[in-house]
């Protein structure tokens, strides 16, 4: 007979889980973000729908193109710009957060889980209207009053689009799951096609196909500051790429971070405001500098002002600057600057993520091309190989093009043009978007209609027309499929005809032979899948928990 007394630490765990839960549920409670004091609207708000495609809401608008980018332009003081953008893009609101907890469900497929991190994050984010500017929280209020009431079991609406300012911040927490990993570069000088300082990115926050879908091009004319344009999606304030009309440009990559404990700014509300009141560098690492952040990450601005571009690298108790004597400047996921770049984890992040390598096959394609235009620009974000031009497999981290962008994005600050990637991913055509253009008193969308300057499109790549793009969008939906069966042994077998596609559709990525190496190891087949996990291991690995796990899966086959 067992003692009652021999699992005397498990009792003490629950005990103190249940004590935890309960006073999270009654902090959960307490937690009422009131909103913020907002000024009487003194104009009446009317949407009126001028097309299929063009919707006007007072001296704003909100327009659908060709290419299924959206695009919105929207003026006032804070709460104004809020409720319009609100009235203008609520169908996009909607269908954004159902996009997310859609791709959330599927990470945390418990409810009970996902209840508990709801309160987790509630918790987690006590407070963070205290870490907003009230200009910003004036906006996300005006927005979040056009939120549906579907999602209402999360919390308020206004609570939830706080909240989800802070995603990309959180992404740290779930760096397994390939949610924030982005390259981005900038030339000047003689490595510029004329000149001028030129930047590119390619945002990498993977929260599902469907969640990408909907990207909109916002032109923003605030009553104080300066006038600028950003990527976002619905409901989202934050600026993760964007340009100023003074040539500023920021773009934010995830950087080594520890576990954060408490609440701060979302970075990006961080370069929101230096979009909105910085014109050179010096005024966007005084405004950066305000703000306090709650994971640590690299900020690269660009200044047509300075012909430059330096990274701001904010932990969350510091910043620093990392400035580069040459023509180029490269920005991936680690930090750069004498005084991080050394540090502990900064070191173990380089060995062990994908960051280094694709910092240096930028370098390499850089060094290789010389002289970078932005349709060079466009053809470095899109390439898919690995350093010196090997086949890595179609989707590998370890690629410039993870095949996962949620935009890809090329700036030219002195002449204010931006050029915007179209889906899926940045392999549509890149549009181009004259910011002198379209802040200009004589542009009205109603005369225009087309808001991107037409004989500047950068053509679709390829790529997205061959049969590797095919075999690619297979992949991808077989990939699901065997992770469906490895997971749930009642589904049965899957065929050797089955297996055999899927391995020819993406024979170079080692994520594909290990995921037949699971379903083999689920099937205790373990010849067949201490093969497939060998075959891996010849292949490039994006990170070196990826090789250890083949490597102990190898071991444990071969034990059997």
């Amino acid at each position: 007979m067992p003692s009652k007394h021999k699992y005397p630490f498990l009792k003490r765990f629950i005990y103190f889980l249940v004590i935890i839960i309960i006073f999270l549920l009654l902090f959960f409670l307490s937690l009422i973000v009131k909103p913020p004091k907002v000024p009487i609207l003194k104009n009446n708000i009317k949407s009126e729908k001028i097309s299929d495609s063009l919707t006007i809401c007072n001296n704003s608008w909100l327009n659908h193109n060709s290419y299924n980018l959206w695009e919105l332009y929207v003026e006032g003081n804070p709460y104004e710009r809020g409720v319009k953008t609100g009235m203008l893009t609520q169908n996009l609101i909607e269908y954004q957060e159902k996009a997310f907890i859609a791709q959330i469900l599927k990470i945390v497929p418990s409810r009970w889980y996902l209840n508990f991190l709801k309160y987790i994050v509630a918790f987690f984010n006590r407070n963070i209207d205290k870490y907003i500017p009230p200009e910003n929280l004036q906006e996300i209020y005006g927005i979040s009053q056009y939120s549906s009431e579907k999602y209402s079991f999360i919390g308020p609406a206004y609570s939830r689009i706080l909240n989800y300012h802070a995603a990309h911040d959180i992404g740290h927490a779930l760096i397994t799951y390939h949610i924030v990993g982005c390259t981005s570069f900038a030339v000047k000088n003689e490595m510029s096609a004329d000149s001028s300082l030129l930047i590119a990115r390619n945002f990498d926050f993977y929260v599902g196909d469907e969640f990408a879908k909907n990207k909109i091009v916002e032109f923003v004319k605030p009553d104080s500051g300066y006038k600028f344009m950003f990527i976002t999606w619905g409901g989202m304030i934050g600026a993760c790429s964007g340009m100023n009309e003074k040539g500023i440009t920021v773009t934010i990559n995830a950087g080594t971070s520890e576990i954060p404990y408490s609440v701060a700014t979302p970075i990006s509300i961080v370069t929101r405001n230096i979009l909105q009141y910085a014109k050179n560098i010096n005024d966007a690492k005084q405004i950066a500098g305000k703000f306090k952040t709650f994971v640590s990450e690299s900020i690269l601005v660009g200044s047509a002002y300075d012909n430059d571009a330096v990274i701001i690298e904010k932990t969350p108790t510091k910043q620093f600057e990392y400035k580069s004597k040459t023509n180029y400047i490269i920005c991936t996921n680690h930090f750069q600057s004498d005084s991080l770049k050394a540090k502990k984890n900064n070191i173990e992040n380089m060995l062990n993520s994908s960051s280094l390598y694709r910092y240096f096959r930028v370098k390499e394609l850089l060094l290789q091309y010389n002289v970078i235009s932005p349709n060079t620009a466009a053809t470095i974000l899109r390439n898919r190989e690995g350093l010196k031009n090997i086949d890595i497999g179609m989707g590998n981290e370890k690629s410039i093009n993870q095949l996962i962008a949620h935009h890809s994005i090329i700036f030219q600050p002195k002449k204010l043009k931006v050029y915007v990637s179209t889906s899926p991913y940045q392999l549509g055509s890149y549009l181009v978007y004259d910011l002198n253009k379209i802040f200009s008193d004589t542009f009205n969308i109603k005369n225009t209609k087309i808001v991107y300057n037409v004989n500047e499109i950068i053509k679709a790549d390829s790529f997205l027309y061959s049969t590797h793009y095919k075999k690619f969008k297979y992949y991808k939906i077989c990939k699901e499929y065997i992770v469906l069966y490895t997971n749930n042994k009642s589904f049965g077998e899957i065929s050797n005809d089955k297996i055999e596609q899927f391995k020819n559709s993406n024979p170079n990525y080692y994520y594909t032979w290990q995921i037949v190496g699971d379903y083999y190891k689920s099937r205790k087949q373990f010849n067949k899948a201490a093969k497939c996990y060998r075959n891996a291991l010849t292949l490039e690995i994006s990170t070196l928990t990826d090789k250890k796990n083949i490597e102990e899966n190898i071991v444990e086959c071969n034990k059997k």
